[in-house]
């Protein structure tokens, strides 16, 4: 009878064991994604000039648009795949500030404006704060954020999800704009400002445009283009 006993306590024992262990590597595993989701979301907040180590979202959760973590595994392939030409819809961007004529344009897309030298890749759009800024294309936004590098900052995917258009140090967002909303050509977005880093006497709209591939997530790297280029040969706003 003893021995039957031990024998039970025994089983229960290498039981309880193995359980604890299977949890454990479960844990790990999600915890090594989870850092690695984050890694990846800094990068890319780095790239596009947010230096800070947490970005807040304005719209609330909205789905897995909401956050950094999950989503594509492989940050690389996506720019690789890009092969195509520029789409007909960049071929008619119009300029993100209003009364800002092509001329009045600044190519600085390629200078190293940082202390570690990454480039700029984007360019920045100097008028009066508080000026109206709009869509420069139709399309879906995708992150509404504030971040203390990047200020007030949104995200817009191209109808195509193709493209993903940069709006960065807003002093405000335009009443009503929210995660996963649909946004038409011309629409208000918010207003030109110095939110996050930037000089506070010298208010600008920072925009940048990256190539992606439409199952990319907003935060994964893309093909950096020149919005000068763009919207000095194509625009007609």
């Amino acid at each position: 009878m003893a021995l039957h006993f031990s024998d039970r306590l025994l089983t229960i024992v290498v039981t309880a064991t193995l359980t604890s262990a299977v949890w454990i590597v479960v844990g790990s595993f999600s915890l090594v994604g989870q850092d690695e989701a984050d890694d990846r979301a800094s990068a890319a907040a780095r790239r596009s000039g947010d230096e800070s180590p947490g970005v807040e979202s304005l719209a609330g959760s909205a789905g897995p648009l909401s956050s950094a973590s999950g989503g594509q595994s492989d940050t690389v392939s996506h720019a690789d795949e890009i092969t195509e030409p520029v789409s007909g819809e960049m071929r008619n961007l119009m300029i993100p500030v209003l009364n800002v004529r092509p001329a009045d344009l600044v190519d600085n897309f390629s200078d190293e404006n940082t202390p570690d030298k990454r480039l700029h890749e984007a360019i920045d759009i100097m008028a009066s704060e508080g000026t109206s800024v709009v869509s420069t294309a139709p399309g879906r936004i995708e992150r509404l954020f504030h971040s203390q590098a990047a200020g007030n900052s949104i995200y817009v995917r191209s109808e195509d999800r193709k493209t993903i258009y940069y709006y960065a140090h807003l002093a405000e967002f335009a009443p009503g704009l929210q995660e996963g909303q649909r946004i038409r050509r011309g629409q208000r977005l918010g207003t030109v400002g110095s939110s996050g880093n930037a000089d506070p006497d010298a208010p600008h709209l920072h925009f940048a445009i990256f190539r992606t591939s439409p199952d990319a997530m907003w935060w994964e790297p893309g093909t950096a283009l020149n919005p000068y280029s763009l919207l000095t040969d194509r625009s007609t706003g």
